[in-house]
């Protein structure tokens, strides 16, 4: 990624942060964006969850957001709705600063999908 799309990333994410802000009246971070993308993907409303399902839907936010790259595919749903996937390509070895930046890509660019 080149300077000048990683300044026009960060443009983009500062606009998306500071809509969320508006919306929820916490600025949230990339793990708090990821963590409402799986509420969103699991589908079930706003809820009570344990750690341990806070954990899972940060997995499935994470294989939705990187599907949109071929890394995963959907394999189904289980008996309480909650989605499966399936790692069909391997990721390449990244950086936290370069993982950061493209998990901050597929968030925009799933809030452009939906």
């Amino acid at each position: 990624m080149d300077l000048k799309s990683i300044a026009e990333l960060k443009e983009e994410w500062s606009v998306l942060v500071s809509k969320m802000t508006e919306q929820f009246d916490v600025e949230p971070d990339l793990q708090g964006i990821i963590f409402l993308i799986g509420v969103q993907e699991l589908g079930q409303g706003k809820r009570k969850f344990s750690k341990d399902q806070k954990q899972d839907l940060m997995h499935i936010a994470t294989c939705r957001l990187l599907s949109t790259y071929g890394y995963y595919a959907l394999t189904g749903v289980d008996e309480e709705g909650w989605p499966h996937w399936e790692r069909i390509q391997k990721l390449p070895v990244l950086t936290m600063k370069e993982q950061d930046l493209l998990l901050k890509r597929a968030v925009l660019d799933y809030f452009k999908e939906v």
